[in-house]
């Protein structure tokens, strides 16, 4: 099997697995949601609601390695990536509306306990543990390494942890028989969900000024190019953006000793690696610019 077909198939297991742990929060998520309202309980419906914001993760990963695919056209050179992140901005920010709707309920319930069905509410909550577990296991064999499925991975945790959560509180619910526990459950779930969601917008909005990617550090990325690559006296003029998730952008400025063209594209290879190895950055531009010495600029 040659390399290209192996990563090709290995894309397609990802494709297929990141498929089915979508499929699988989304009924997770509608079976916590009818679920909710037929046991009356306000946490299973805001724990629907959580998954419903990692159900967006999910598809935003999953969208990025669709466009990974697509050619790119002479007026989108970037394709249509940044389209996830307009999305990602507005869903954020209607989580928010959505996590005070239930908070405002939650505040009702504090006052005026309501009861809960708890074998409902139990029943549904360990299905949507294991809905759970059974995608952090899918995304997990996927490969962890891959940016995209690792923040999956950790969005499908964050949901196995609410739906725990949960458990326990339909668990103390049923020998305590303290339904406030319930709308108590539902604002820590909010909580969740309205930290999620500023971080949300917050990436996004950074995305859509064209701010430093998060991850890079413009001084080390200097430093590291100028200890490790032969030939390299200066990089000015250093601008890096992410273009969409896990997709970073770099131009640069770079000095070099002057050598002929085919050493430069040496060098040129050389910075291109590392940027990718250690800093994840596959577009860059680099322009090289010719060291001069004193001594050569008087005489000129």
């Amino acid at each position: 099997m040659t390399i290209a077909h192996h990563q090709h198939h290995h894309r397609i297991t990802k494709f297929s697995r990141l498929r089915i742990a979508l499929i699988l929060t989304a009924s997770g998520m509608v079976i916590e949601f009818v679920g909710g309202i037929l046991s009356n309980s306000l946490a299973l419906i805001s724990d629907a609601w959580h998954m419903l914001t990692h159900l967006f993760a999910l598809g935003m990963s999953y969208l990025a390695m669709m466009l990974a695919l697509r050619p790119v056209t002479k007026k989108r050179t970037y394709g249509f990536y940044r389209a996830e992140i307009l999305a990602a901005f507005v869903n954020g920010i209607a989580l928010i509306l959505i996590a005070a709707y239930i908070v405002y309920d939650a505040v009702f319930r504090f006052v005026n306990p309501q009861k809960i069905h708890i074998a409902e509410m139990l029943t549904v909550a360990m299905i949507g543990l294991i809905v759970n577990g059974a995608s952090v296991a899918l995304l997990f064999k996927s490969g962890s390494n891959d940016l995209n499925i690792k923040s999956a991975i950790l969005h499908e945790l964050g949901d196995a942890l609410s739906s725990i959560a949960v458990v326990a509180g339909g668990i103390a619910i049923f020998y305590t028989k303290e339904y406030v526990i319930d709308p108590a459950l539902a604002v820590f779930i909010c909580a969740l969900i309205v930290i999620w969601a500023y971080r949300l917008i917050a990436d996004s909005v950074n995305i859509l000024l064209e701010s430093t990617p998060k991850h890079l550090d413009i001084d080390e990325a200097v430093t590291v190019l100028k200890k490790e690559v032969p030939g390299v006296r200066d990089v000015n003029h250093v601008h890096a953006w992410t273009i969409a998730s896990s997709m970073y952008a770099l131009t640069a400025s770079v000095v070099i000793d002057d050598c002929k063209v085919s050493k430069s594209e040496e060098l040129l290879a050389k910075i291109n690696n590392i940027l990718k190895e250690r800093f994840h950055i596959e577009h860059t531009n680099i322009q090289f610019e010719c060291f001069v010495k004193e001594e050569e600029a008087k005489h000129e």
